[in-house]
């Protein structure tokens, strides 16, 4: 009678030790799992993308250089789409990795892109699916002849807190050009290029970094005992025969403007294949208007000003300048204010002014002056340096504006067209944030600047012959230096 429920029971047991065994296989399996995890996330963590950019690399209306890094060895890829296109299934382009900074430095480019087109991209490593987030950048315009851009220098902070002050600046800048097309940074991104430091700066500024163009200029600070550590930063497309030992140069096109980015690390003074490069490329661009961007500057009222570096170049590169009818040059370094009158051959070039309405605003323009113009933006960061009163002449006789920004960090804006360049600086208050323009100006050019047919170009190979050519150049401004060392002493007697 009692033999079924007996049997019920027995089974009944029997499913509940199944039960059991299962239970714990599958806790054991969460446990693993658990486990993992750590080695996991690990993993994925040190493959985490950082410090992207993009920047000028080739054409700029059909080309871009990308550049990132990661902790550990990851894949190199690259999709660049058209915004409104679906990003994920556009071609993944393969670049290069090597090790930098106890780190891996990636750097892949897009060719073969659409001008005057808004772009967006992401980097990373497609196999294991770890990219970086979304970013935005636009290509120029060959049809058009505008560009619009924002200029900082010296951000050289060496602390978080100090980066962060920096970046408000640049937001303030973004807020006042939005419109902006691509960022110059005259140098000193960083003060002891540390790892921490680099990381800090692109956290920093990725909100500006990763939504345009970068035209990066090699600072001191991370150029000179440096090496090769401004190249490992961004991808640039350096000039032909160029050393990218403590920086490089390079050039490019933007709306009727030529930008020739100096590399002023390359000394005692300027190697010659630069000085050489320099000429040939000016004299070969038919573009209305012919900037420079350095950062040493050679006309400055700061403390460095004074220095045999400083000397030795203003001699070697202010005859250069005249010669190739320079506009504009942009430099950095000295941490004030600065803006010099039109100048040539060291003086004061008179022009006449005209008053329109341009882009809604009356501007009043210099009309078609013969010199040179020397902007020098201050910084963006916190380290700033005073007026220096014995500045070797005539640098203060030859100043349309020098004043400290000891209140606050600086940014400037520049449009230009085919007839109008226009350039505003303003400070940004430490405490308010409140923006003030502290500066402007502004030219108009009538007539067309042409390319120089008849030139002929100057080798820029590092051989013998410009190495012969270095050392005699080394000589003569050794020389001069010492001259202008004699003559300042006598006028501070």
């Amino acid at each position: 009678m009692h033999e079924l429920p007996c049997r019920a029971l027995i089974n009944v047991i029997k499913e509940q030790n199944v039960m059991k065994k299962t239970i714990t296989k599958i806790i054991s399996l969460i446990l693993v799992l658990c486990m993992a995890f750590p080695v996991m996330a690990t993993a994925v963590a040190g493959n985490e993308v950082t410090r992207v950019s993009v920047t000028i690399n080739g054409d700029t209306a059909t080309s871009r250089g990308f550049c990132w890094y990661t902790d550990e060895k990851a894949g190199t890829d690259l999709q660049v789409a058209p915004v409104g296109t679906d990003l994920t299934k556009a071609e993944i382009i393969s670049g290069i990795r090597y090790p930098s900074m106890e780190k891996y430095v990636h750097k892949a480019e897009a060719e073969n892109l659409s001008p005057n087109t808004k772009y967006q991209y992401r980097v990373g490593d497609s196999e294991a699916n770890v990219w970086s987030e979304i970013g935005y950048f636009t290509t120029s315009s060959k049809a058009e002849d505008e560009a619009n851009f924002i200029v900082i220098a010296d951000v050289q902070a060496s602390n978080e807190e100090n980066f962060q002050k920096a970046s408000l600046v640049m937001k303030e800048a973004v807020k006042t050009m939005p419109d902006y097309e691509f960022v110059v940074n005259l140098g000193d991104f960083v003060n002891d290029c540390t790892n921490e430091e680099w990381d800090s700066y692109f956290r920093n500024f990725a909100f500006s970094n990763m939504n345009t163009t970068l035209v990066p200029v090699a600072g001191n600070h991370e150029g000179n005992l440096q090496w090769f550590k401004f190249n490992n930063m961004f991808n640039i497309g350096e000039a032909e025969n160029s050393s990218v030992i403590t920086g490089c140069y390079y050039s490019f096109d933007w709306g009727d403007a030529h930008f020739a980015v100096l590399n002023s690390n390359d000394m005692y003074p300027m190697s010659a294949s630069q000085i050489n490069w320099l000429k040939n490329d000016m004299n070969a661009s038919d573009a209305q208007w012919k900037i420079i961007l350095t950062h040493r500057a050679l006309y400055s009222a700061g403390k460095n000003i004074n220095k045999p570096d400083t000397i030795i170049m203003r001699n070697l590169l202010l005859p250069v300048i005249d010669e190739l009818g320079i506009d504009i040059v942009f430099a950095g370094h000295d941490h004030m204010y600065f803006r010099s009158e039109s100048v040539k051959d060291e003086k004061v070039q008179e022009y006449e002014t005209v008053t329109e309405v341009w882009n809604g605003t009356e501007t009043t323009f210099a009309l078609n002056p013969d010199g040179t113009t020397h902007i020098l933006p201050s910084t963006a960061g916190t380290k700033r340096y005073s007026v220096n009163e014995d500045a070797i002449p005539p640098i203060l006789e030859n100043a349309a504006l020098a004043r400290d920004t000891h209140d606050g960090g600086v940014f400037a804006t520049v449009s230009l067209d085919s007839e109008h360049f226009v350039y505003n600086a303003y400070i940004v208050d430490d405490e308010t944030q409140e923006k003030t323009l502290i500066d402007s100006y502004a030219i108009k050019k009538t007539e067309k600047t042409p390319a120089n047919d008849g030139y002929v170009e100057l080798p820029t190979d590092r051989n013998e012959e410009t190495a012969k050519q270095h050392v005699n150049t080394f000589v003569v401004e050794i020389f001069k230096m010492i001259i202008s060392y004699f003559k300042l002493l006598f006028s501070l007697i």
